[in-house]
């Protein structure tokens, strides 16, 4: 997996988009890091709703995601 970062000026943010998401399919994210907080969004719609967890929170998702694969 590759990563492909992205800046998003507004907020001061630099966004990862991973390679497994391709600009034909339906469910690409991407997601940035802050100190306190890590922020996702849909790829496609930049200027819709993002979600944001606590880092804690983050990883815990990831490794669910990881053991369910």
């Amino acid at each position: 997996m590759t990563i492909k970062p992205s800046a998003d000026g507004a907020a001061g943010l630099e966004w990862f988009k991973s390679s497994y998401s391709s600009n034909e399919g339906p469910d690409c994210v991407e997601i940035a890091a802050s100190s306190a907080t890590v922020h996702v969004r849909d790829s496609k719609n930049k200027q819709s709703a993002r979600l944001s967890f606590r880092p804690q929170g983050w990883a815990a998702f990831v490794a669910h995601v990881r053991e369910a694969d």
